[in-house]
């Protein structure tokens, strides 16, 4: 089983219960069934606003720890002006 499959199995499973839970067909355990009909609705903007709020510290974390490579900068600067150079004996106008 692919990792695909286990998150498509996951969610689809966790969907059904939340489901069965919604339209009141299982009780949810150790919770009242006024409190459950309070919170059942929520969840999934919960889970909404938790999955965006991962993302972007996802992201500002991979912006705060991105690393510098002063190599690759020469490098490719110096593969522009070969590619700008071969254009120019080729007669096409770069700049």
């Amino acid at each position: 089983m692919t990792r695909a499959q286990r998150v498509v199995f996951a969610a689809t499973f966790f969907a059904v219960l939340y489901l069965l839970a919604f339209f009141q067909y299982v009780s949810v355990p150790l919770v009242d069934d006024k409190v459950s009909e309070q919170i059942l609705p929520a969840i999934p903007w919960w889970l909404l606003v938790a999955f965006g709020s991962y993302s972007l510290w996802s992201l500002g974390w991979g912006l705060f720890t991105f690393r510098d490579c002063p190599e690759a900068y020469h490098e490719l600067l110096g593969e522009i002006s070969q590619a700008k150079n071969e254009l120019r004996a080729r007669g096409v106008s770069v700049d």
